[in-house]
């Protein structure tokens, strides 16, 4: 469901651009509102939500389905943990739907779906595993589970297979979120070159952060 959002960028506390392929490990305080701009269109943003009191206690793509009935994620998706808890709710999203099927690009998965030689790419989980690891505070590679692909493209065909099609974003495209608790956002900016997700070249995003006394 496409909806804009009142949220200036000026008033922003937190502004920042993670480059293509690059990734970003920030805590989202409860009640604050995030952003992920997709600055250039077709851009997928590689996502997991964690409870920031307990890393065990991460994003479920099974339990959020389950909730709303619906496999993809827009506007008024609770995306919810492990344990049931809702992480954020989705309040504002000018793109229509995000996949949360299609799991993240591995060097195991590039060379099964591409070839052998794909094995030292730039990929998703190699970008989680940094970024935990910089980040510290005893996340691990453990907690390196289901994510959201934000902006990705990625049809169910009637046989019940997933298919990496081209985007159905835009440059300056948002999907905004409200946190329901305090959480950490895991995001690996997708490096993929090899399917559509990206049109075979990841761009920069943005990300924003309001405080509940950023609106106008």
């Amino acid at each position: 469901m496409l909806t804009e959002s009142p949220l200036k960028p000026t008033a922003a506390v937190l502004d920042q651009i993670i480059p293509a392929g690059d990734g970003w490990m920030h805590e989202i305080k409860a009640g604050q509102t995030f952003r992920i701009v997709d600055l250039e269109g077709n851009q997928a943003v590689d996502t997991i939500f964690y409870n920031a009191l307990d890393p065990a206690d991460r994003y479920s793509a099974q339990e959020t389905i389950r909730a709303q009935g619906k496999i993809y994620l827009t506007t008024g998706s609770r995306l919810l943990s492990l344990e049931g808890h809702t992480l954020l709710t989705i309040t504002a999203d000018t793109c229509g739907r995000h996949d949360t099927l299609g799991g993240a690009c591995a060097a195991e998965s590039n060379m099964v779906r591409y070839a052998l030689e794909k094995r030292s790419m730039h990929n998703c989980r190699d970008t989680f595993l940094l970024q935990i690891a910089e980040y510290g505070r005893g996340y691990s590679k453990g907690d390196v589970g289901a994510n959201i692909n934000f902006f990705m493209n990625v049809p169910v065909t009637p046989e019940g297979g997933l298919t990496f099609e081209d985007g159905v974003s835009a440059p300056g495209k948002y999907v905004e979120m409200r946190a329901e608790m305090d959480v950490v956002c895991l995001i690996s900016n997708c490096p993929q070159l090899n399917n559509p997700c990206n049109a075979y070249n990841p761009t920069p995003v943005r990300v924003l952060i309001w405080d509940v006394d950023g609106r106008p």
